[in-house]
């Protein structure tokens, strides 16, 4: 089953913690990471982007780029900004937004589990954005970044996850957008051997978010395993950098949609093409929010309808039957001429986070019709994934994100396996 091992992190000091951990690499555009590193020297940042230490037309690819961050990793290390723990552990990882939390473990995931689908996943990866965290993985020697992943809840884990939280954390901070971040170590070996044999009996583990992230590690490792033939199995490149939550932990926002042109229809003559499919009521001017399952908020001509999915719509499918893949079926590819999502620039996906009042102003901008979704729910996601299948482009949006920098995973370089 899943092997899910402690393992020695590297970390910031605790007065720099704040200072240190940084939203994903991609989160931001290449102009806001330059602005994002001007203003913060300790900011993890500078190293998961690392083109920022150069000009702005500089080849944000080329090879002395990655090995600028490998070298800023190695400084921020042998100044003591970062710290290597001293013997393997599991780190409890809570983060607070809005009053609600949510509490993972942070540990390394095997890459042998993801290759036999262990680990799972519910959408694809693209080799080119692949690409650029190969090369950062290989040539830093390290993870830098955690995949987000999922388990069904298992009681015994909790209990000491909870105990440890009991104590006071070795982290403690609250980042510039309100969310709060608390760090605990557990290295007491027999909670240690608990918590590993307790995950052993966890038969699917699943990718919530960090497919490019998780596939670049395996790939790294890959790579490793090719220039080793005699691997063992237990070096640090056989496994990745996770943060697992249990399944009642998480929380999945709504990934919304605005389309640029209704493809030549007018108001009337689109709302009643879309009376085919589904029922539709007026909402008014403010702003509608999906109640449940099976319902769509669309923004139209300054006005909100409820699209209510109709009944035979749906085909007893894991994929077929979500929201997303409905309105993409029904609306989307036969009314508005969309068949590929992930490369038409007519739409555009807007994550939950920013509310619903984003998907109104880009409608008074740049779109002409919006469409406010209905979180997809984890046990949707588990439920593709158990299938092998793989969900529609942009289902789901995570929150709060995971920080990078706070945990780093160490592998071994070439030389020092051969």
């Amino acid at each position: 089953m899943a092997d899910i091992k402690p393992f020695r992190a590297v970390r910031p000091r605790a007065d720099l913690a704040a200072q240190v951990a940084a939203l994903p690499y991609d989160v931001y555009s290449r102009q806001e990471a330059y602005e994002k590193v001007k203003e913060d020297a300790y900011s993890f940042l500078r190293i998961d982007r690392p083109e920022t230490q150069f000009p702005k037309e500089y080849n944000m690819y080329a090879p002395e780029v990655y090995e600028k961050a490998a070298a800023m990793l190695q400084e921020m290390m042998t100044s003591g900004f970062l710290i290597e723990e001293e013997r393997e552990a599991y780190y409890i990882y809570e983060l607070v937004m809005h009053g609600r939390s949510q509490v993972g473990i942070g540990a390394c995931a095997s890459v042998d589990d993801y290759e036999h689908q262990i680990i799972r996943k519910h959408e694809n990866t693209r080799a080119e954005k692949e690409a650029d965290r190969i090369r950062h993985v290989d040539v830093c020697n390290a993870q830098t970044g955690p995949i987000f992943l999922a388990y069904r809840r298992k009681e015994r884990i909790e209990e000491i996850v909870q105990e440890a939280m009991s104590k006071p954390p070795v982290y403690d901070f609250t980042a510039e957008d309100g969310v709060v971040h608390r760090l605990w170590i557990v290295d007491e070996r027999g909670k240690v051997d608990c918590i590993r044999r307790e995950f052993a009996q966890v038969k699917a583990i699943y990718i919530a978010d960090g497919h490019h992230r998780c596939a670049s590690a395996v790939r790294v490792s890959q790579m490793r395993r090719a220039a080793c033939p005699g691997y063992t199995g237990e070096e640090e490149f056989n496994y990745f950098l996770s943060v697992l939550f249990p399944d009642d932990q998480l929380m999945v926002m709504d990934y919304n949609r605005v389309v640029k042109t209704l493809n030549g229809y007018s108001k009337e003559v689109f709302t009643e093409q879309i009376s085919q499919a589904f029922d539709i009521m007026p909402m008014g001017s403010l702003p509608y929010r999906p109640q449940r399952k099976g319902e769509i908020g669309m923004y139209l001509r300054d006005v909100w309808y409820c699209l209510k999915i109709r009944k035979e719509r749906y085909v007893g499918d894991p994929v077929e039957d979500l929201d997303v893949a409905i309105l993409q079926k029904d609306i989307l590819e036969p009314l508005l001429g969309i068949q590929d999502p992930k490369v038409d620039e007519r739409i555009d996906f807007v994550g939950g986070i920013r509310g619903l009042e984003e998907l109104v102003r880009r409608v008074h901008t740049d779109a002409e019709v919006a469409f406010a979704m209905y979180p997809t729910d984890i046990h949707e996601l588990f439920a593709v994934s158990d299938a092998g299948k793989l969900m529609p482009p942009k289902s789901t949006w995570f929150e709060p994100k995971l920080r990078s920098g706070l945990l780093i995973h160490k592998i071994e370089s070439i030389t020092q396996i051969k």
